[in-house]
């Protein structure tokens, strides 16, 4: 505040740099937050209208509506029943001539089977995109999340890390990185010279300050998380406990079970809830089943079981840093008491 620097400014250049090099890419672009961070990452690989984006229907709005944004269409593949993230095989069953990318969801800070999904783009000479939103610091071995394909994060105040509001686009390609800096500024590279149609999507100077702090202390909360979701792990009985595959480092922005075959999952939350522990679905209705969906003909007839039955059965627990032993404690002894 004190420097007069108050819109993207020196800030925004040391938060970018920051990011990228954390997560192992070349260049970080950051916007005004995650949706415009998909919609800017999307522009920059031309994608628009009479092109499909293949994505997940079990997941935020915001991954498919930054493609309706964009003028393309979105199209729904199913997911794994363990990691509730994307399968290759489905996507690429839906592939058509009028595919232009595919964008896995790594969802709840799993990440998506990123080997699987670079070999089929490859093979099908596709734009490989990441929803990051939920996975800060997630990884496949040593490889980050973010540096698979262009990959979009969110800084929303519920993230692991927060800018109050805020995104940024990951890339190793230097012309998409150019572009993505046209598109968040008006389309401009040099002042009042416009190359192609761009928008505001900046980030603020104060929102990159915050970032940095942030982003200092992610790596200690992603182990408190980590470690908070270890113990659920063991100690809950009652319920189906996330999936942690070999090899993948899982960043739990939510920590999501799920209740057996013939459990009422929403007398289970509501015991939870009044019993005062803040339980959430994340989430209950499939984007293909949205109502505006539903208007745009098509997406009614899609047969997505995995993904119909994950929206009737997951809900989320507290797993956040700031979680104390005895509530810790509280958690699994009422969780394990509820089914």
């Amino acid at each position: 505040l004190t420097s007069g620097t108050l819109t993207s400014g020196p800030k925004v250049v040391e938060f970018e740099k920051a990011f990228a090099a954390q997560h192992g890419a070349k260049h970080g672009v950051a916007t005004s937050n995650g949706t415009t961070a998909l919609m800017a990452a999307m522009m920059a690989h031309g994608i628009g209208p009479g092109d499909e984006v293949i994505i997940p229907s079990f997941s935020f709005f915001a991954t498919a509506s930054c493609v309706l944004s964009v003028g393309a269409r979105p199209v729904f593949a199913d997911i794994y029943p363990d990691t509730f993230n994307m399968n290759p095989a489905a996507a690429e069953a839906v592939i058509t001539p009028r595919t232009k990318a595919i964008m896995p969801v790594h969802l709840y800070g799993q990440p998506a089977e990123m080997p699987a999904f670079e070999a089929l783009c490859q093979k099908h000479g596709l734009v490989l995109l990441e929803d990051s939103a939920q996975a800060h610091l997630a990884a496949i071995g040593d490889r980050h999340v973010g540096t698979w394909g262009t990959a979009s994060f969110s800084f929303y105040p519920t993230k692991n890390m927060t800018t109050t509001e805020g995104g940024m686009v990951l890339t190793n390609d230097d012309e998409i990185a150019r572009k993505l800096r046209m598109i968040r500024a008006q389309g401009m590279n040099t002042q009042y010279y416009h190359e192609v149609v761009g928008y505001n999507f900046r980030m603020t100077d104060m929102a990159a300050a915050i970032g940095l702090v942030q982003m200092g202390r992610l790596p200690q909360w992603t182990c408190d998380r980590v470690g908070n979701a270890t113990l659920f792990n063991s100690k809950l009985e009652s319920v189906r406990t996330p999936v942690n595959r070999d090899g993948y480092t899982h960043v739990y922005h939510q920590y999501t079970v799920r209740v057996p075959d013939g459990v009422d999952r929403e007398a289970v939350t509501k015991r939870l809830n009044e019993r005062g522990i803040g339980v959430r679905v994340y989430y209950p209705l499939p984007i293909h089943r949205q109502p505006v969906f539903q208007n745009m003909g098509g997406y009614d007839k899609l047969d997505l079981p995995e993904t119909e039955k994950a929206t009737a059965q997951v809900f989320s627990l507290p797993v956040h840093p700031a979680l104390t032993d005895e509530e810790k404690q509280y958690i699994i002894e009422e969780v394990n008491a509820s089914c």
